[in-house]
C-alpha cells in the first residue's frame, strides 16, 4: 500500500511516499482503509520536533485524524464492525505505523468511531483534535457540565477567540448545539463571516476597536468561558470581558509562551486559566468528549465546509508535505487529505 513515512525529524522535506505491507489488526484493533486524512498544527509540529524527537531508525506515518470504513477485524472485536464507517482520532499518538497518511491503517477499535451515513468522510476526518480539544475547553468550568448535551449549556455565554479556526469553529458549533450564547473575536472582516458562518451569534474583529468594551457592551455581567488559542497575548482581554468566577480554556500558544496576568484582579474575582492537551486528557474526559462529538455529529450539529465556517483545502497523498507546509503557513480552514484513491 502506499503511505508517507518520515524517518527523522525536520521541515516539510523529510516526508517520503514509500510501499509498506498492509498490517492485520491485532487483538482489540480493526484495520481501516483510510478514505480521508485531516491534517493539523500537532501533525507538522510532530514531525518538526516540537513535541519529542523520533529516534534514530524509527519511522512515523504522519497524521492523528481521518476518516473511512473497517475492513478487517482483531480478536475481541465484533466482526459485525467490518464495513463500518468511522472516523478516527489519535491514530498516530504513541504509534509509529498508525498515523492517516497511509491507504490502511490499524487502529484500537475504541479510536474508530461510527459515522453515520449522513456525515461525509470530509467531516470524519475534521472531528478528531479540533472537535476533542473544543469538548474539554467547553467543559473544563468547575460549575459547568462534565459531558455536551442539548441544554448543557443553556444560559451560558461563551466567547471563542479565533473563531475561523478549526478549534474555534468546532467550539462555536459544540457550543451552540449546547445551547450558549456564542460570541467570537477575529481579525479581519474574512473571518467574521466564518465564524458567522459556523454560528457565532456576536463577533469582534479586535483590531478595528476596543474588543473589551464591545464584548461587555453585549455581556455587560461578562462570559462565562473563553476558549483561547492565544492565552498569552489574550490575559488583558479575557480578564477584562469575564465575568467573576469565569474561566480560560487554553489549547494552544499562540502569540508566545509567557502568560502574565493581573493577580489581585483574578485573585479577587476568582477567575481561573486551565491549559489542555488533549493527548493528556483523563481518560474519563476523553470518553465524554467522543460521546458528545458523536451525539452532535449524528444530530447534524457538526458540519464542515465554507458555509459552515470552515473553507476545505484538499491534497491528493502524493502532496502530504503540501499540505502540512499549507497547515504551517496557517491556511484558513481545513486542510484535507484525499487517500483513497492514491
Amino acid at each position: 500500500m502506499k503511505a508517507i513515512i518520515y524517518s527523522s525529524n525536520g521541515g516539510s522535506d523529510v516526508l517520503q511516499a514509500v510501499e509498506r505491507p498492509v498490517l492485520e489488526p491485532g487483538p482489540g484493533e480493526v484495520r481501516v482503509k483510510v478514505h480521508v486524512s485531516g491534517v493539523n498544527p500537532t501533525d507538522w509540529k510532530s514531525r518538526q520536533g516540537s513535541t519529542g524527537s523520533l529516534a534514530e531508525g524509527d519511522e512515523q506515518v504522519p497524521n492523528q485524524d481521518g476518516a473511512g470504513r473497517i475492513e478487517a477485524v482483531g480478536e475481541g472485536v465484533d466482526a459485525s464492525r467490518i464495513g463500518e464507517r468511522v472516523w478516527l482520532y489519535e491514530a498516530a499518538h504513541g504509534r509509529p505505523h498508525g498515523g492517516t497518511a497511509q491507504e490502511f491503517t490499524t487502529i484500537p477499535a475504541g479510536q474508530a468511531v461510527p459515522l453515520p451515513d449522513t456525515a461525509t468522510f470530509d467531516l470524519g476526518a475534521g472531528l478528531g483534535v479540533p472537535a476533542l480539544t473544543a469538548h474539554r475547553a467547553l467543559t473544563l468550568a468547575e460549575d459547568g457540565p462534565r459531558r455536551l448535551a442539548p441544554g448543557a449549556l443553556a444560559g451560558r455565554s461563551v466567547l471563542v477567540a479565533g473563531g475561523a479556526g478549526a478549534v474555534g469553529n468546532a467550539a462555536i458549533q459544540l457550543a451552540r448545539w449546547a445551547g450558549a450564547t456564542v460570541l467570537s473575536t477575529v481579525s479581519s472582516p474574512q473571518k467574521a463571516e466564518l465564524a458567522t458562518a459556523a454560528g457565532a451569534e456576536h463577533v469582534v474583529n479586535y483590531r478595528t476597536g476596543r474588543a473589551v468594551d464591545a464584548i461587555r457592551a453585549i455581556v455587560p455581567d461578562g462570559v462565562d468561558l473563553v476558549v483561547e488559542v492565544a492565552p498569552a497575548v489574550n490575559a488583558a482581554l479575557d480578564a477584562g470581558v469575564l465575568r467573576n468566577n469565569g474561566t480560560v480554556a487554553y489549547y494552544a500558544n499562540n502569540g508566545g509562551d509567557s502568560l502574565t496576568l493581573p493577580v489581585r484582579d483574578v485573585m479577587g474575582r476568582n477567575l481561573a486559566w486551565h491549559g489542555l492537551l488533549l493527548y493528556t486528557l483523563p481518560a474519563a474526559a476523553k470518553a465524554d468528549a467522543v460521546a458528545a462529538v458523536s451525539a452532535a455529529v449524528a444530530a447534524g450539529a457538526m458540519r464542515i465546509g465554507e458555509d459552515a465556517g470552515l473553507p476545505l483545502h484538499r491534497f491528493p497523498l502524493a502532496e502530504t508535505a503540501k499540505a502540512h507546509e499549507a497547515v504551517e503557513g496557517g491556511a484558513v480552514g481545513k486542510v484535507l487529505i484525499d487517500v483513497a484513491d492514491a
